[in-house]
Parts: structure tokens; sequence; C-alpha cells
């Protein structure tokens, strides 16, 4: 099978090939097929299936560099992996407006669009899956969109502090220094989209706080975004107090790996029986990503599935 695909802007295609083609020989190796660029045509050949796949990540390139004017690594990384395991579907429509004039974030998988469209359309929406299906990234995302358009007046960030193995105690500071390293990747994601004064500026007036879950007791928010990340390690309790702290013109998104819970052996994860008590509680729609979603380096998806496996033969 042969597609060719034509590009009469020179810049495009050229960030499209990248740097001495390294996209081109990346998106050839990664799916056995023939690739040749010359004068703006692209000229992809081989099995039909696999050339189909290779156009979707060609075409997913091609909407980030129309949407934003550049291309970098992470972009065809996060292309590649969307449709490498797959059999070839569209590009999602689906995608968040986070600054000005064409600043996106887009969604790389059906999992993900779905994810887009269930925070848009109910107040709580629970997010599981595995690292890497854009859990956390998306949810913020939608909250700045939230923020920018007037819709809220707040974003609330929250975490629970619990240790992955790893004893805090001894680490210098004060409480707030010790917590911090739980919110790092909190903060990773607003950095990611905003510039730092930007957030700082949002921050000293309060309207984007980055909290331990535990800040969170005794608080009713009204016209609030609040995301709990990580939520597989608050307690049941932790949970409750969480959700019941949702005022009017509330919304809430709860984002969890159920394979990750460092909660002490016999502690039962919060998000397990949120999920238990809640799913068919109309309003609160629960969205499950999977490896199929994971949108970080194209290890990820193997490193998850090899531990997917593992636990099958071990039967846990």
């Amino acid at each position: 099978m042969e597609q060719i695909i034509e590009l009469k802007n020179a810049e495009d295609f050229r960030l499209l090939l990248g740097s001495r083609d390294k996209n081109l020989r990346l998106i050839r190796n990664t799916f056995g097929v023939q690739a040749v660029a010359r004068n703006g045509r692209l000229r992809l050949m081989g099995e039909k299936e696999d050339v189909i796949r290779a156009k979707s990540v060609v075409e997913r390139l091609l909407a980030t560099i129309a949407e934003e004017g550049r291309l970098r690594d992470t972009d065809v990384d996060l292309a590649i992996g969307a449709v490498r395991e797959r059999k070839a579907e569209p590009v999602s429509e689906e995608r968040v407006e986070i600054g000005g004039k064409n600043v996106y974030v887009r969604a790389q998988t059906p999992g993900q669009a779905e994810y887009i469209r269930a925070m848009r359309k109910s107040d709580l929406v629970f997010s599981i899956g595995p690292a890497g299906t854009g859990k956390t990234y998306l949810a913020v995302a939608m909250a700045i969109n939230a923020l920018r358009k007037g819709q809220m007046k707040k974003i609330v960030l929250a975490r629970p502090a619990v240790e992955a193995g790893e004893k805090l105690g001894f680490l210098p500071g004060d409480m707030v220094a010790k917590v911090n390293p739980y919110l790092r990747p909190l903060y990773d994601a607003l950095h990611d989209m905003m510039e730092f004064s930007q957030i700082k500026r949002y921050m000293d007036n309060d309207l984007i706080e980055v909290i331990p879950l535990a800040y969170m007791r005794g608080r009713t928010l009204n016209d609030a975004f609040i995301i709990l990340d990580e939520a597989q390690n608050t307690t049941a309790l932790q949970m409750k107090m969480f959700l019941t702290r949702m005022g009017m013109r509330c919304h809430i998104v709860v984002t969890g790996d159920v394979s990750q819970i460092d909660l002490p052996v016999g502690e039962v994860s919060g998000l397990k029986e949120a999920e238990r008590l809640l799913k068919h509680i109309p309003g609160a729609e629960f969205i499950y990503l999977t490896r199929r979603d994971i949108v970080r380096h194209r290890l990820v998806s193997e490193i998850v599935k090899a531990y997917e496996r593992d636990g099958r033969a071990r039967g846990l």
C-alpha cells in the first residue's frame, strides 16, 4: 500500500521531518514502512496496516504543527505512543484551550477524548488508570481553561501525603517543606501550561492553591475546580471528607492508579471504596484509562505491560 501526503508549506514540512530527518526515521523504524520525503511530498509504503498507522502519526504531528507552530521531541513520542499498539484511529478533535490563541492540550487517544468529554459534562469525575495516561495533566488543563474563561473562581489541587516506601521525617525544613515533594507533580503540570510569573501571581491572589489533602478538612468550596491526585492513597474516611467539601457550582476530578497503592497493609483505598459506593450515582462519572492511553515515552507502555503480565502470573 502507498499513501502520499503533500505539504505546501516548506516550514511545516521541515518541522515534520525533524533535524536530519530524525522524525521520519523514527516513524519508519517504528512501523516498518518505507518513507520518502521529497519536494513537499511524503510517500509512505508498506503493508496496509503499517502504512495506515504511520499516516495517523503524521496527521497527529501536522495537527500539532498547525496549532502550535512547532514540534517537540515529546510531541513525536506522544503521537507514536498513542498509535503504536492500536489499529489506526482518526486524530481526536477533543482539545482544551489553556492559553491565548492556538495554545491547546489535545487528546492523544480515544480514552483521553472520552475523559475530556466527561469533565465537560459532569461535576464529579473519577479517572482511574496507569501512570502516563494523562489523568492529572488533562484535569489541570481543564481547570486552567475553566479559570481563564471565568467559569470557576479558583483552582484547588490536592494530594494525599503518603510515603511510597521512603521516610520523609529526616528531610530538612518545616512541615510545608516536608510535604512539598508530594505536591511536586501538580506544580510540574502547572509549569508545563503556564509561565512561572503567572502561576506565582495566581497563587499570590489565591486563584490557585496546591495543598496536601489534610488541609481540605473543614472547608466548603464554591465556584472552584478541585482536583484530587493520587487518590488511590486516600483512606475511605479521607475520601469521604474530600468529596463532602464540594460546594455550589463546584467541579471535582479525582485521579488515581489502583495498581500503585501505598497505604499500609489492610487499609482500604478510598478510591476503591468510592468506586464501589458511587459508581451508579447520577452525576458521578467513572472513566477508565488503560495502557493503550499511555502517552509518555514509548517504553512506558511496555513497562506497564510487563508488570501486568507478572502480576497475572503470580495471581496478584
